[in-house]
């Protein structure tokens, strides 16, 4: 029993780096842009950066749901937000970052007191899911989160590049060097 709580404590502490590490990217990539800038589509996609950092908290909301059992066993097309990836005129920049936050912290809080990673969640099943009902482990839903943030920072670096030309990595270095 005290070897499963040795192994446990340092993933722990992993995974709540690894979302954090992941999490500095599209937080670097919307720096210093203003509302407009944020709801402004720069491609022929819908994705906007305000609505990426929108989609980011809800999806980090969405799969601690998943984790504590109060998830909606079924989600369809209708209960869909279809602004979901888009910074609405009535949306500020500012009120989706505090989202993340707190939904951020709310996830490492969910890492920290979860007492098995292994423990079996099902997941609601949604238009595009399998007939049969999916099952994964905590540990399986965290690692998707951090893929989902992972995935989504690429698509907020081109849509940054494309507004404006700055770059993540070169926002990562203003902050580094004391700018924004």
């Amino acid at each position: 029993m005290f070897r499963t709580s040795v192994r446990t404590a340092p993933t722990r502490g992993r995974y709540t780096r690894t979302r954090a590490t992941a999490a500095w990217c599209p937080l670097h990539t919307v720096a210093g842009l203003t509302d407009e800038q944020a709801r402004a589509r720069s491609t022929v996609s819908e994705l906007t950066l305000g609505g990426l950092v929108k989609h980011l908290a809800a999806t980090q909301r969405s799969w601690l749901s998943v984790i504590d059992g109060t998830a909606a066993p079924e989600v369809g097309w209708a209960d869909l937000d279809p602004d979901g990836n888009r910074m609405t005129e009535d949306e500020t920049l500012d009120a989706h970052l505090d989202a993340f936050h707190a939904a951020a912290e709310a996830f490492d809080r969910a890492v920290r007191e979860e007492p098995d990673l292994d423990r079996a969640v099902t997941l609601p099943r949604y238009p595009w899911s399998p007939p049969q009902p999916l099952v994964w482990t905590v540990r399986h839903v965290l690692l998707h989160v951090f893929r989902e943030i992972a995935h989504h920072s690429g698509h907020a670096d081109i849509v940054r590049e494309a507004l404006d030309g700055a770059s993540t990595t070169e926002q990562m270095a203003k902050a580094a060097m004391g700018g924004e």
